[in-house]
């Protein structure tokens, strides 16, 4: 497995141009994993990858700013960008950052812990799901009855996992924001 080190997905951040307000979601993205990942570790003795975890959330949205302007879907390209580079199990991360395949069942893995945490963070700040879901449907809703209902039922994949994750946490999910501040010693 080819997992990048933090210095290389700083450095593909800035090779793909990616935009100041986005690398700071990322950042923040990688954090809210870390948590969650470390956590399930220490509390469950899930045998989860941090490094991968950590890397396939810095890159989540390596391809969003190129996607900005040509509506291009930034999740499939990021994989593209992944596997081009032979991060291959970043790249299944970064492809469903936005829309997981899992059914939610079993232990959780290093790509729901991604799915999750991008879902909990807006722009620089950690949020509540709906205050997330809010916004998603805000913005990209856009009075679609179809794309509407489409992001609702991802949510509810999100609040689903939401409660698996949870499970195994000493803390709950409206305590996450104050986690990620008390929490002094990050990698990113």
């Amino acid at each position: 497995m080819k997992i990048p080190s933090i210095e290389t997905c700083l450095q593909l951040m800035d090779d793909y141009r990616m935009l100041d307000n986005i690398k700071a979601h990322s950042r923040v993205v990688a954090r809210v994993a870390e948590l969650i990942t470390v956590g399930l570790r220490r509390r469950s003795g899930a045998d989860l990858n941090l490094d991968l975890v950590i890397s396939a959330s810095l890159l989540h949205d390596i391809a969003k700013t190129q996607c900005l302007d040509n509506r291009c879907d930034h999740a499939r390209v990021g994989g593209e960008i992944c596997r081009e580079h032979g991060f291959v199990e970043l790249a299944d991360i970064v492809e469903e950052h936005v829309v997981i395949k899992n059914n939610g069942s079993g232990l959780i893995t290093e790509k729901e812990i991604v799915y999750y945490a991008d879902k909990r963070v807006n722009h620089d700040q950690v949020v509540s799901l709906q205050d997330r879901l809010d916004y998603i449907l805000d913005r990209y809703g856009r009075n679609n009855a179809v794309r509407y209902d489409l992001i609702q039922q991802n949510f509810a994949k999100c609040l689903s996992m939401e409660k698996r994750i949870f499970a195994s946490l000493d803390f709950r999910p409206e305590q996450l924001a104050y986690q990620i501040m008390a929490k002094q010693d990050w990698r990113v």
